[in-house]
């Protein structure tokens, strides 16, 4: 493996914003060796970097784009914006200083402008706001959910639906309801948990409860769905490779008019028993080619959480081929 020492200087000097491009103790640097598994050394604006040729190079134009960054934009960086543009800097070898372009849907809410940080993301919104029923397929961490509800809330806000109707299938990952403290509603209060989460977010706590005690937010078990036709709805079906087939049907059958429906999962973590084939993974093979539904696949580099969560999905990746392959 070749390798080599890179040096260069950060222009023009400005501490501020070498503060902000390094972090507090200079973590964003040890976050960019660490992806990278270069070493980074820097005495005020002159920087070196040592390591393959390959990950040197990168390394340097991420750096060059960051403190291009902080110069145009009021925000500090974070941890989060540092993974995303190492993202797009692995993906794309040949990045510029310019930010990677994604086509031009932003979801605006009361609290906030909510925008997609990788095409595919942009391209889910892009279907969203043009198809009735989609589906949003991939890995954790991907905004499969958080932006199926930032594009539920913009609706509500902007009065398109009436209401907005988050369900989910209460399938045990491994632990039993009935040993959960409290009554049924306390039991499946965990299940709905990252829902909630998402719309504090976009609403806040207040004026979610609010909505919710309104019936204009409603959050339900899947099989609560079934006999009601929803009309004037944005309607999500979250964690949906924990539906049965015949669990499915009956959900996308609900659809009314004026109403949109995403429906997110990851065919790969099926909670279902064994020899229960998932409703997920049976629709797409039938659906496929239904005009006004669509498909979103993300894939690992789509993954906006913490950058060990990418790593760890890899690695149980790699685990089950090998596991398949023997």
């Amino acid at each position: 493996m070749n390798t080599q020492a890179y040096t260069f200087q950060l222009i023009p000097e400005d501490n501020h914003r070498l503060a902000n491009l390094c972090g507090p103790f200079d973590q964003h640097l040890r976050q960019i060796e660490q992806k990278l598994n270069v070493c980074i050394y820097n005495r005020g604006h002159d920087f070196q970097i040592n390591g393959a040729n390959n990950a040197v190079e990168i390394a340097a134009k991420v750096l060059h784009h960051l403190y291009a960054e902080t110069g145009t934009k009021k925000t500090t960086l974070t941890s989060n914006t540092i993974h995303l543009v190492l993202q797009n800097a692995q993906t794309d070898p040949d990045m510029t200083l310019k930010p990677p372009k994604t086509p031009g849907i932003v979801i605006q809410t009361k609290r906030g402008t909510i925008k997609p940080h990788s095409p595919n993301q942009s391209l889910y919104l892009d279907r969203i706001s043009n198809h009735d029923i989609n589906f949003g397929l991939g890995p954790a961490g991907t905004g499969k959910t958080y932006l199926a509800v930032a594009c539920a809330v913009a609706a509500l806000e902007k009065e398109q639906i009436s209401r907005v109707v988050l369900v989910r299938p209460a399938v045990e990952a491994g632990e039993k309801l009935g040993f959960l403290p409290g009554d049924y509603s306390q039991k499946l209060d965990p299940y709905f948990r990252p829902l909630y989460d998402a719309l504090n977010d976009m609403l806040g706590f207040e004026l979610v409860m609010q909505l919710v005690e309104q019936h204009i937010i409603e959050v339900v078990p899947l099989a609560y769905m079934r006999g009601r036709t929803l009309n004037d709805a944005f309607i999500i079906l979250d964690e949906a490779q924990n539906t049965t087939k015949e669990q499915m049907k009956m959900f996308l059958t609900r659809i009314g008019f004026n109403s949109k429906v995403v429906v997110s999962g990851d065919t790969t973590q099926t909670d279902l028993p064994r020899g229960i084939e998932s409703g997920l993974c049976h629709c797409l093979t039938i659906l496929k080619n239904i005009k006004g539904i669509s498909f979103t696949e993300f894939q690992m580099q789509d993954i906006v959480r913490h950058t060990l969560v990418q790593a760890i999905l890899q690695a149980y990746a790699q685990n089950e081929n090998q596991r398949k392959a023997h």
